[in-house]
């Protein structure tokens, strides 16, 4: 491998400001809005509710900045209203998250999220998202067929994970169930860092999901993915290889432990804000390591390395 040029060594060192001062910025607030659409029989209507009150829990134990929103049946006009009331909430410095569970349908052109009255379309979530003024969004729509909607969810800054691959796995999914556990499950926090993050999250429930169906010796019907580039199909492995994943790695979906405690501390808040961009930042760094000369590498983790070491030891105090 030839040895990098003076120039191009400032020029990822300025690619490299850039991706750390992004995964800086976090968000003042989340707000979470979390649907359970039409079961059509009362074991799916039951099932379909149990999870987002599980979801439901589990964001508002956590507490802090969080804005939690649980929907049960709503009908389309209900869920336009409830958009259009957080779109005037909302700030562009804060997360947005959509939780879809429930049953959908795709014809091979429009992907529906099934609802009493008429259905909800992704291209009509996307619009309403559009409008949510938080720059950094994500979507875990979990009904079948949901892989057919990353083409009309997908957008930049946009994390979409679905429960199926395409619009053509059709069966009821259970990929809800274990993304629920995932969100109250220390086991999901793999990094220890007393926080799930989106690609956490997704790993924990695939993984899940697939050991649901081996021990009932079933064929999987349902293959989750992840998009978080704003063009791609959705991968089932995210990686730097494939591109896929990187936003997802730095979004926190819920904090644990000591971590939620002390987002509902006043005292210990900007601590914790300050402790979790520093984390952010390492794990964009590792994403980013072929790309960056190694001595360059070394230098700036070794940097946010001691800076999170006396973060963290003040937020023991």
């Amino acid at each position: 491998m030839n040895v990098p040029s003076r120039e191009r060594k400032r020029a990822v060192t300025r690619v490299l400001a850039l991706s750390l001062l992004a995964a800086l910025a976090a968000p003042a607030a989340t707000f979470y809005v979390t649907i359970s659409g039409l079961g059509g029989e009362p074991d799916y209507d039951q099932r379909f509710k149990m999870w987002a009150e599980d979801i439901d829990g589990s964001l508002k134990k956590a507490g802090g900045d969080s804005n939690v929103v649980t929907m049960v049946a709503p009908t389309r006009e209900q869920i336009r209203a409830r958009f259009t009331q957080l779109a005037a909430e909302v700030k562009p410095a804060d997360a947005f998250v959509l939780m879809l569970i429930g049953h959908g349908t795709y014809d091979g052109v429009d992907y529906k999220f099934n609802i009493p009255g008429a259905d909800i379309t992704g291209a009509e979530f996307s619009g309403l998202l559009d409008r949510i003024p938080a720059t950094r969004q994500l979507v875990v729509n979990m009904t079948s067929s949901s892989g057919g909607s990353i083409g009309a969810l997908r957008k930049a800054n946009r994390i979409v994970i679905t429960s199926t691959k395409s619009g053509t796995e059709k069966n009821a999914t259970v990929f809800a169930r274990y993304w629920a556990e995932a969100l109250r499950d220390p086991a999901a926090d793999t990094d220890k860092n007393e926080s799930v993050s989106a690609l956490e999250a997704f790993h924990y429930a695939q993984r899940k999901t697939t050991e649901s169906y081996d021990s009932q010796k079933r064929l999987a019907t349902e293959h989750a993915v992840l998009e978080d580039t704003g063009k791609g199909e959705g991968e089932k492995a995210p990686s730097a290889e494939n591109g896929e994943g990187k936003l997802a790695g730095v979004f926190t979906v819920v904090r644990l432990g000591a971590n939620a405690a002390a987002a509902r501390d006043p005292a210990k808040r900007a601590l914790l804000d300050k402790k979790e961009e520093l984390e952010q930042a390492i794990d964009t760094l590792k994403y980013e390591k072929a790309a960056i000369p190694s001595d360059e590498y070394k230098k700036q983790l070794t940097q946010l390395l001691l800076q999170l070491a006396t973060t963290q030891e003040a937020l023991e105090k």
